[in-house]
């Protein structure tokens, strides 16, 4: 289990950041090599690649060196993971919620009949 968590603490951590966001977005569409994430984004080469890596790492994104390109493609499995964290969060709120609306509704039902 707590190698699952830090899985899904590196991913939260990953996609923190705006432009690994943006990376990640890109990637969804296609694969792409490094060159073509580095064109649309205002920083050095040396700052991407450090944000590449973080995705890496997390699991996010995987890299091959394709000749002279090194091509970066999306790995959904690590979202995956923060949607089974997301789920259970839902699941523990929607129940909160709903025990909280019964005590309400119960609550109303005794001013009615106090009336």
């Amino acid at each position: 289990m707590a190698n699952h968590e830090q899985t899904v603490d590196r991913v939260f951590h990953a996609l923190s950041d705006q432009t690994r966001r943006a990376i990640v977005l890109r990637l969804s569409e296609k694969p792409a090599a490094v060159g073509e994430l580095f064109t649309p984004l205002p920083m050095a080469l040396p700052s991407l690649l450090k944000h590449i890596r973080v995705l890496e790492d997390c699991g996010l994104v995987a890299t091959r060196k394709v000749g002279r390109e090194r091509i970066c493609e999306m790995r959904p499995e690590a979202l995956r993971l923060t949607d089974g964290w997301f789920a259970h969060q839902r699941a523990l709120w929607e129940a909160r919620l709903d025990r909280m609306e019964a005590y309400v509704l119960d609550l109303q039902t005794q001013e009615k009949n106090n009336d």
